[in-house]
């Protein structure tokens, strides 16, 4: 099976939140995996989780703490780089497992 995955959906420019990016969205028929950073600041995550809503279950959204667009999170997070990349492989091999 087909799908789409995006690593940092870039919903929105940086302190301009809408959701206009995300309109060909709907015409997406292939499940679509989200891998998005909790304090990214190019995808609101209360915009974000309303686009996902409308696209129902197509699409399916794994949220990193505390991680930026370029999934990188703040020293005092105790979260290193390697850690953020690692979850983000998980989540998208387990997507992908469960796609086929």
């Amino acid at each position: 099976m087909r799908g789409l995955a995006f690593l940092g959906f870039p919903l929105h420019p940086a302190g301009k939140p809408g959701q206009e990016r995300a309109e060909h969205l709907a015409r997406i028929e292939i499940p679509m995996l989200f891998v998005q950073g909790t304090h990214d600041a190019l995808a609101e995550r209360t915009l974000l989780e309303q686009v996902l809503a409308r696209l129902g279950a197509r699409a399916t959204v794994h949220w990193i703490p505390a991680a930026n667009h370029s999934f990188h999170a703040p020293a005092r997070t105790g979260r290193k780089d390697p850690v953020v990349r690692q979850e983000l492989l998980a989540a998208l091999a387990a997507w992908m497992g469960a796609l086929s």
